[in-house]
């Protein structure tokens, strides 16, 4: 009988990938029907091409690979990276946005480097990025959200997602992300009412999803929490030393991808440190970043800049923070002992 030997790892964990990442989606749920419920039918119909788009990409991009499909589009992971993506564009973007997006997150940053479990950067947060600098204009176009009951349509949604009219002025707006964090309520920014996308709005029901996460053991405190310290601790050092110019540290907690980031974006397995110390640098990395890039940063959002530059610095981290190898050196030569 003819013994198959297969290269490692060969310890796996009791979760399937398919299950962590029906896990997250479920955790992301009330998060994201809220800002359906927001900002209406537009929200939901970008929300569905970009999964859509990132299904279709991962589709054709193993078929092309010539490697198995079903296993692959089995796992959620296409539509698990299409939900963020959806999370982080504004919720009336136009529905070419979606499919650049979605395109580039799964061909670029995913399937080029060989799919699951190799990508360096987080495919989500990266295509954010590249669209962010590539059409700053419908990138930047935030919906402050209609009067509940008084949202567009179904029929009407469709030709603001499909035929992306320009918006009139009323409707349009910024987000608070000012250098002052001016017109700031810490209430209504935990549950979402304002404008932003669907990621950066109900802070609350974010940070909700991230505990329900830890409770079952699908990510640990370490990234979360050091992500939020890194933000928290620079921010009130900064408010209290110039109160009148500097954003409070809930202002910088509520605003923004923080929560998403911390909890969802952040804690990816494949572009994050593999060892607890090395998470605890990655996450004060990533939210120290998201403080200095908000704070002198010619974009008023950081997040996703600041867990991109990490996830580039994450095998350095896992290189000097790996354990010591049982009977060998922290530099993995072998002892004395053993030369002789």
């Amino acid at each position: 009988m003819t013994t198959a030997v297969l290269p490692s790892p060969h310890t796996h964990g009791a979760r399937p990938v398919s299950q962590t990442m029906l896990l997250v989606m479920l955790a992301l749920l009330p998060a994201t029907l809220s800002g359906f419920w927001y900002f209406g039918w537009p929200a939901v119909y970008l929300w569905l091409v970009t999964i859509v788009t990132c299904v279709l990409a991962e589709t054709m991009a193993v078929v092309l690979a010539g490697r198995p499909l079903r296993p692959t589009l089995a796992d959620g992971s296409a539509i698990l990276t299409g939900w963020l993506l959806a999370l982080s564009l504004p919720p009336w973007a136009p529905w070419w946005i979606a499919v650049v997006g979605g395109v580039f997150a799964i061909i670029v940053v995913k399937q080029i480097f060989g799919g699951l479990g190799q990508n360096v950067f987080n495919p989500a947060m990266a295509a954010r990025v590249v669209l962010l600098i590539s059409f700053p204009l419908e990138m930047t176009r935030w919906i402050i959200p209609p009067s509940l009951g008084n949202g567009p349509g179904p029929i009407e949604a469709l030709a603001i997602t499909f035929g992306s009219p320009s918006l009139a002025d009323g409707i349009s707006g910024a987000t608070v992300l000012d250098p002052a964090g001016s017109g700031f309520d810490g209430l209504t920014y935990s549950l979402g009412h304002h404008a932003g996308s669907m990621g950066e709005t109900s802070a609350l029901l974010l940070a909700a999803g991230g505990v329900f996460l830890i409770l079952r053991g699908v990510i640990s405190l370490r990234i979360p929490s050091a992500f939020l310290l890194g933000i928290i601790i620079p921010a009130t050092l900064a408010y209290t030393l110039l109160p009148d110019s500097q954003p409070s540290p809930l202002f910088h907690l509520l605003s923004g991808a923080v929560m998403l980031g911390a909890f969802f974006i952040a804690t990816d397995y494949v572009t994050s440190p593999s060892t607890p110390l090395g998470q605890w640098i990655f996450g004060l990395g990533c939210g120290l970043l998201t403080w200095i890039i908000r704070t002198w940063g010619a974009y008023p959002e950081g997040v996703a800049f600041a867990i991109l530059l990490m996830n580039a610095a994450t095998p350095l981290i896992d290189h000097y923070t790996r354990p010591r190898i049982f009977g060998r050196r922290r530099d993995g030569r072998p002892l004395a002992s053993e030369e002789r």
